[in-house]
């Protein structure tokens, strides 16, 4: 099955909405589509082998060309586009999300071993202002399957990952979790666990025991924890550098994550960090 086959056969047995089929057939195998460009390279590139440099060189030359002002495609220059352009940067992150959707098409089906990871190729843009706060009770219960799904083949660092989404259904935000000290961990007799969380002023917050749930994901993530490459540091979460994690890691890995599961990777207004955190773990959500 080539890539053009692939995306034709993934949409037509897909649970996307027909609007959403429509948008992922025009993003990938439109004019400007990702197949469309892989074809046009010299030597052609064959879309399921590409690697994250492909897709951020058709991303930057048919989308991103007039908002990087020569910049090169970077974690950084995407931070900025985040906060200067949201609606571009959103858009970007929804073709990443497509493409996603589609290497795990082409990896459910046995015809890649891997899918490349994109993580890196997200903006992070934040909730925007109005979007809805929480998850409703089936989208809650979806992402707790995602969670559990997310394992050693979509991530180096799953056990990270699993803790810090499990950690942001605490209710704690973005910039909480990825400041957590291990100092300000304390293991507690029933095998939970109580935490202090520092804000954005690294002031401590009062201390809360974290739900069986993540007290197990942070057990099984500590069992792995890399040394940090600075003794002096005492980040909780780590990146493949064994330093403290940047501040829009949060909602690139959630997109990465939700785009796993159609029903989570096409709501509207997206499923960002901040969503999750304001969805808590047991409560009843609002519908608003």
């Amino acid at each position: 099955m080539d890539a053009e086959e692939l995306l034709h056969t993934w949409l037509a047995g897909s649970t996307l909405r027909p609007s959403t089929q429509a948008e992922y057939l025009r993003e990938l195998a439109g004019p400007k589509g990702f197949l469309t460009w892989c074809r046009q390279q010299h030597p052609p590139i064959d879309a399921l082998t590409a690697r994250p440099v492909d897709i951020a060189a058709w991303s930057a030359a048919n989308f991103l060309h007039p908002y990087l002002k020569g910049l090169a495609f970077t974690p950084d220059t995407l931070a900025d586009l985040a906060e200067q352009h949201p609606d571009t940067a959103r858009s970007h992150d929804r073709r990443i999300t497509a493409l996603t959707m589609y290497y795990k098409a082409a990896k459910d089906r046995g015809i890649i071993t891997l899918p490349p990871s994109l993580q890196a190729l997200r903006s992070g843009v934040t909730r925007p202002a109005g979007a809805k706060n929480k998850l409703d009770r089936m989208e809650r219960a979806v992402l707790f399957t995602v969670i559990g799904g997310w394992g050693p083949d979509c991530s180096r660092h799953w056990r990270r990952d699993r803790l810090a989404v499990y950690l942001l259904l605490e209710g704690l935000r973005p910039a909480e979790v990825i400041r957590i000290d291990t100092r300000h961990l304390y293991p507690q007799p029933d095998g939970t666990w109580e935490i202090r969380a520092p804000d954005e002023h690294e002031v401590l917050g009062p201390p809360f025991t974290l739900e069986p749930l993540t007290s197990a994901a942070l057990r099984a993530y500590l069992d792995v924890r890399p040394e940090p490459a600075d003794p002096a540091a005492h980040t909780l979460l780590l990146n493949a550098m064994r330093q403290p994690l940047q501040s829009r890691w949060p909602n690139k890995l959630v997109g990465d994550m939700i785009a796993t599961e159609p029903l989570l990777a096409t709501r509207e207004p997206t499923v960002t960090a901040d969503t999750i955190a304001h969805t808590g773990f047991w409560d009843t959500p609002d519908s608003k």
